[in-house]
């Protein structure tokens, strides 16, 4: 039985949300039009006035914001209310040095919260259940948000945020933790840990809401098995606010987006004109209920695919694939487009745990890629000819997913230092 936080907005008619979008589109224009100079100057540019923006078929007239955006505009300029308004901040470190500030003033924060509890009741919380929040907490979103939205669900909350393992698994088994919200490669280790420690039949998980970093379909099942528990995906960015962007529901085949606060479009990225539903390109969400910090037509890099079609859920809203890569962090290594999803889905076809690391060089002018896999005990503990041989059928599986050779070296278990937030996954050496 499928259960929801707001039955009345989640399951709303599709006439219903456009009403909503509508409307508050049109509102949200005026703000930003009369509050952000920034953004009217962009509006100015490129010839739109707020009366140019009647409804979501409108959209496409407005300029985009990008990272660039945020931090020529850095720290107040796209700041939309009174600073006494605002009640806190969230960031994020900016691709290039220059942190994300994000600015909430209550109201943001509470709309927030219900987005994450939609999250959380999606994956079958309910006030009975103890959610464990082991997301980083501090500037980053992941924790503040999932903590918000468990208090929301009535769930008593563990605000352990990360690192200390030893801690984790003492709450987890002595509190009866049932719902566990922390990246993927966070949730890999502690299922890891789990294992070693023999504690697997004192843990009460049934689900978990991992995000905040890009994951395969292999290494959700990996975790499913390990855990006994049903894994959940969620999406979201700093610049809309922080995960609860978007959520999975029992469904498990893409992110329902919360429609009444985001709108998403698919554009190509090279050209930045609207695709049809159904296509493949780049993700650009509108904030249209936020007060503080407002972004219209915000391109994430985020490569992803929308869909309508009917949910077995129950829910309405508009759903988005897991991303696909992104506009920008792919690698072009030789010429060849290499995106680190591919090399963890012959890690985990192979049988090895998705821990590693990509690095890429360039030797007297010409691309190198290596790949650092962390073994298993077992594997570790084989002769160093069997590990020879390990290294040498994975070589051959990566040339055959990506089409170029790339160097393997296995490594000692837990080696590759785990993160917090996200995990470093490619380390790109070359002066391009």
């Amino acid at each position: 039985m499928e259960h929801y936080y707001q039955p009345e907005i989640e399951c709303a008619s599709q006439e219903q949300i456009l009403a909503w979008q509508n409307e508050r589109l049109v509102k949200q224009v005026r703000h930003v039009w009369d509050n952000v100079p920034y953004y009217r100057k962009k509006m100015e540019e490129k010839g739109v006035a707020p009366g140019d923006v009647q409804s979501v078929a409108d959209l496409h007239k407005l300029p985009f914001l990008t990272k660039d955006d945020l931090r020529d505009a850095y720290p107040y300029g796209l700041l939309a209310a009174p600073m006494r308004d605002c009640v806190r901040i969230q960031s994020t470190s900016g691709t290039t040095g220059r942190r994300v500030v994000a600015f909430y003033t209550q109201h943001d924060l509470d709309l927030w919260e219900d987005c994450c509890a939609r999250a959380i009741v999606a994956a079958g919380g309910t006030a009975d259940d103890v959610c464990h929040v082991s997301y980083g907490y501090g500037l980053f979103t992941g924790g503040p948000g999932l903590n918000g939205g468990s208090h929301r669900v009535g769930c008593l909350t563990i605000p352990m945020s990360s690192g200390n393992t030893d801690r984790q698994l003492q709450f987890m088994v002595d509190l009866g933790a049932t719902i566990l919200c922390c990246t993927p490669s966070y949730a890999a280790y502690l299922a890891e840990s789990i294992q070693e420690r023999g504690l697997r039949d004192q843990i009460k998980l049934k689900a978990g809401i991992f995000g905040a970093e890009a994951w395969s379909e292999e290494m959700r099942q990996d975790i499913q098995n390990k855990l006994g528990i049903k894994a959940y995906d969620i999406y979201g960015l700093t610049e809309t606010s922080g995960p609860g962007v978007s959520f999975e529901c029992s469904a498990q085949t893409g992110m329902h987006v919360n429609e009444d606060h985001f709108i998403a479009e698919i554009i190509d990225p090279d050209t930045g004109e609207v695709l049809p539903e159904g296509s493949k390109g780049e993700l650009v969400f509108s904030s249209i209920t936020k007060e503080a910090f407002p972004l219209l037509r915000y391109r994430t890099r985020d490569i992803c695919v929308l869909t309508r079609e009917k949910c077995s859920c129950g829910r309405t809203h508009v759903k988005m694939c897991k991303p696909m890569g992104r506009s920008d962090d792919m690698l072009i290594v030789k010429g060849v487009n290499v995106f680190p999803s591919q090399i963890e889905t012959v890690l985990l076809e192979q049988g090895y745990p998705a821990n590693y690391q990509i690095i890429v060089d360039r030797v007297n002018n010409s691309d190198t890629l290596e790949v650092m896999v962390e073994m298993t005990p077992e594997i570790f503990s084989d002769s160093l000819g069997r590990v020879s041989e390990m290294e040498k059928g994975l070589v051959a599986a990566l040339k055959a997913m990506l089409g170029i050779y790339a160097r393997v070296r296995l490594v000692a278990p837990k080696s590759i230092t785990r993160s917090e937030g996200k995990a470093v996954r490619v380390i790109d050496k070359r002066k391009i």
